[in-house]
């Protein structure tokens, strides 16, 4: 990846094919609402993150718009008098309402510190190069402005990822990139803090939904722009056989009791702010003023004794 002090001698990552991010999402855009139901469910946890900071935030940006979910659960929520969307698809930013431009999340086209908040719903995960798209942002926003993020994790879509290896170890005996790798919360984190965030934040929660069948997953992800766009993915479409028992390894290794399949979605939170001299700081090693023994009580404070492991 591109390191974030901007120096573009440093090696760039391409994990993904961001031309066929652009197809999926164009193909998604016109029914995207039959399937959004992960955006919305997303986006109102991510609402109410914002609901949560004592601030107001006249001009916003949402970065990775799709049609405008995040927009409608606003609805001026967090002081927002302009909100500004972007999306990498000109289809989705078509469907959207209000202000709104189709933009690339590696190359953002607005003026530094523009911006009071920058809000992105779901998009960041399919960026390649995060640490510079995280600076970009920051560097769109106020000294003391707000970035709220949510993108997916890394244990996205695990039943699947094992149903689909399994099938194709057994029906062809090898293994082909078939879902995208997701970065994880403490890397989020420590992507934050590098690209120049103050007080970073980045925590994960997981949203489980559930089917009757695997292809409606399958189909489920079509309909919102999700589907695979690794750079290494295999371009033809998989056998019916190894589909048929990667379906089949789905059923047998993950329904419950009433036969329906869950498909988990870690995602990760990301809190930061573009720094300015009135905010809190933590303090450095060695300047707090009391020792915490001091107020410990001395018999909490004492050793634990080990436990006895033999038998009973």
């Amino acid at each position: 990846m591109q390191d974030t002090d901007g120096d573009d001698r440093s090696p760039r990552m391409d994990v993904f094919d961001r031309r066929a991010v652009r197809r999926h999402r164009e193909r998604a855009a016109a029914g995207l609402e039959r399937h959004d139901f992960l955006l919305r469910e997303v986006g109102e946890r991510l609402a109410d993150r914002l609901d949560d900071v004592r601030r107001t935030f006249p001009l916003a940006l949402d970065l990775g718009c799709h049609t405008g979910q995040l927009a409608r659960l606003l609805a001026g929520r967090g002081g927002i008098e302009t909100l500004v969307q972007a999306d990498l698809s000109p289809a989705m930013v078509r469907r959207a309402e209000g202000l709104r431009l189709a933009a690339d999340e590696e190359a953002l086209p607005f003026a530094a510190a523009g911006f009071d908040l920058v809000l992105s719903l779901m998009s960041l995960h399919w960026v390649n190069d995060l640490p510079g798209t995280l600076v970009q942002i920051r560097r769109c926003l106020k000294p003391d402005g707000l970035f709220l993020g949510a993108m997916l994790g890394g244990t996205t879509l695990n039943e699947l990822r094992q149903s689909l290896h399994a099938a194709e170890i057994a029906s062809e005996g090898g293994l082909s990139p078939r879902v995208s790798p997701f970065a994880d919360a403490r890397d989020a984190g420590n992507l934050l803090q590098r690209a120049g965030f103050a007080l970073a934040v980045a925590d994960a929660e997981t949203v489980t939904v559930s089917y009757a069948d695997p292809l409606a997953l399958i189909s489920d992800l079509r309909g919102m722009g999700e589907t695979n766009a690794v750079r290494g993915r295999r371009l033809q479409c998989s056998r019916r056989a190894t589909l048929a028992a990667a379906m089949e390894h789905y059923r047998a290794a993950f329904a419950g009791a009433d036969g329906r399949i869950p498909a988990s979605f870690q995602i990760i939170f990301l809190t930061g702010w573009a720094p300015h001299p009135d905010q809190q700081r933590a303090l450095k090693p060695g300047s707090a003023r009391a020792r915490l023994a001091d107020a410990l009580d001395p018999a909490l404070a004492s050793p634990p004794r080990s436990a006895d492991r033999g038998p009973s």
